[in-house]
């Protein structure tokens, strides 16, 4: 059982998606997760703890109930943690919310969520004891209002006027060259600007568009459409397919041709470890 949705009208200016995955059966023990530049937090139903697979070290267990920081590179995932797991995807911009703390201090990284979120033990309690896959994505987005509603309300969390300025000017078209025109017309400087992006968003604005621009490449790829690389860079904002291939491999670890001939890829950022 996989289930994602949109939550209720107050949460979607701040989440993306929750999400629940159930008995998730793998022939393979690895996967590997694609850097979207969005955080989530990620809650362990199954087992008191999650596999943490960096590479160049032994797997170990982290705690159960993860925030995850938005990502500038590939992960590892091991495919046994996806029996009985629940989790939110934030919107850029908005972890600062949630967190009550700058983005960057989780980007590439993860904390457990207790020490971020008090009470978050017996939330994962009450998920535990809830069944189906609906009454537990309704109980965490409860969870989740009223945690967002105090920060909000409070005015400790709300977003940088600059950032949400910036994230509404880029994510159209997401080009590195346009970030110093924007920087300017904040009216601050674009080295402050970056500074207040990167502790909004987790990356240095130009970071950003590269990974959103990487993004649109992995769509196209699966939508499983016939690819003419040249057209596809030049659409994508790439200078030229070379461009492309080498941005590609950098935030995937592996190139675009081996991505979109992948056999039993079903999630556009997951692809199976051989």
């Amino acid at each position: 059982m996989y289930v994602e949705r949109k939550p209720g009208a107050a949460l979607r200016p701040w989440v993306r998606s929750l999400w629940y995955a159930r008995g998730m059966e793998f022939a393979h023990s690895h996967e590997r997760i694609l850097p979207t530049g969005r955080a989530q937090v990620i809650i362990n139903l199954a087992r008191d703890f999650v596999i943490d697979c960096q590479a160049g070290r032994p797997a170990q267990a982290m705690a159960p109930a993860l925030v995850v920081g938005q990502r500038s590179a590939y992960e590892i995932i091991d495919t046994s943690d996806m029996a009985d797991l629940i989790g939110i995807v934030f919107e850029p911009g908005t972890l600062p919310v949630f967190l009550a703390d700058a983005a960057d201090r989780v980007t590439n990284g993860y904390v457990a969520l207790g020490d971020v979120c008090p009470g978050s033990g017996a939330l994962r309690d009450r998920l535990r004891e809830v069944r189906g896959a609906e009454a537990r994505l309704r109980c965490l987005e409860a969870f989740l209002r009223e945690r967002i509603a105090v920060r909000v309300n409070g005015r400790r969390g709300a977003m940088h006027p600059a950032v949400r300025y910036a994230l509404s000017e880029l994510a159209p078209r997401p080009d590195v060259a346009r970030v110093a025109e924007v920087a300017r017309s904040t009216g601050w400087s674009e080295r402050r600007f970056g500074q207040i992006f990167r502790e909004g968003v987790g990356f240095a604005p130009k970071v950003w568009c590269r990974i959103q621009r990487f993004q649109r490449v992995v769509r196209q790829l699966h939508a499983g459409d016939a690819v003419e690389w040249a057209e596809l860079a030049v659409e994508c904002g790439f200078y030229d397919q070379a461009h492309l291939a080498n941005e590609f491999r950098a935030f995937a670890g592996v190139s675009p041709t081996k991505y979109a001939t992948a056999e039993g890829r079903v999630w556009a950022n997951h692809l199976r470890v051989e």
